[in-house]
């Protein structure tokens, strides 16, 4: 919501996602504030038939200028006593849905030498912990396969940007589904509002920065944790620290 609440005053709108009335209710509130033009398209991005009905939406996006995907969801747990059709929705959510949905949109922009590619990653590219495995094993590759389309397009000479964005603890519905207590997870320094995350995301998506932590602290963290050797980062990693 926070991304479609900063673009709706520059952008006309496509707005996806899984529930219908929460879509409804944002591009009311988007027309009303702006006078965009948003679309609403319902859509379960873990289910291949819908995801295929999006990914022809995009392709057929004459005007597209920028793609932002943010759809994801967490679990915790240790990995064998997991839920696997948890596991397998996670990994199509958080890996398929982005290849095809990627492709697509570049598939309009690369040909047309303009726009740009939001991947919603999370500092847990960076750094791991136990229960959750899956999770920031989707998020490691996110950011790797930004990385690698980003390559590619300077290879090609194209104008297309790309970014992996990868913020730390989050206000948003995210934690609350997952029924946590914010308070224990991290102290309040450590938490940034989802405004200022998409305030990051924008001002770096300006200056073509492919990977963007928003906040010093994180900022700090990664800088430092990716410097560790694997085994140090490991017994870090395993006590939670």
């Amino acid at each position: 919501m926070a991304f479609a609440r900063k673009l709706a005053p520059r952008y006309d709108l496509l707005l996806v996602a899984r529930r219908r009335e929460a879509l409804e209710a944002l591009a009311s509130e988007l027309r009303a504030a702006h006078g965009a033009d948003v679309a609403v398209l319902t859509a379960d991005l873990a289910d291949a038939a819908q995801l295929r009905t999006v990914a022809d939406r995009l392709t057929a996006e004459p005007h597209l200028a920028l793609l932002v995907n943010n759809a994801g969801f967490g679990n915790r747990g240790a990995f064998w006593e997991a839920d696997l059709a948890v596991i397998e929705g996670m990994h199509r959510l958080h890996v398929m849905a982005i290849v095809r949905l990627t492709h697509a949109a570049l598939t309009v922009l690369v040909a047309q030498d303009r726009g740009a590619v939001v991947n919603v990653a999370s500092i847990a590219a960076f750094a791991h912990r136990a229960g959750n495995a899956s999770y920031g094993a989707t998020k490691s590759w996110l950011a790797a396969l930004t990385e690698g389309i980003y390559l590619d397009l300077e290879h090609a000479g194209s104008a297309v940007r790309v970014q992996a964005l990868c913020p730390g603890y989050t206000y948003s519905e995210f934690h609350d589904l997952l029924g946590e207590d914010r308070r224990r997870l991290a102290p309040a320094s450590l938490w940034s509002t989802a405004e200022e995350v998409v305030d990051a995301s924008l001002n770096a998506l300006k200056k073509g920065t492919l990977v963007v932590v928003p906040g010093w602290r994180y900022r700090i963290l990664v800088a430092v944790f990716t410097k560790f050797p694997r085994w140090l980062r490991l017994r870090l990693e395993a006590s939670g620290a």
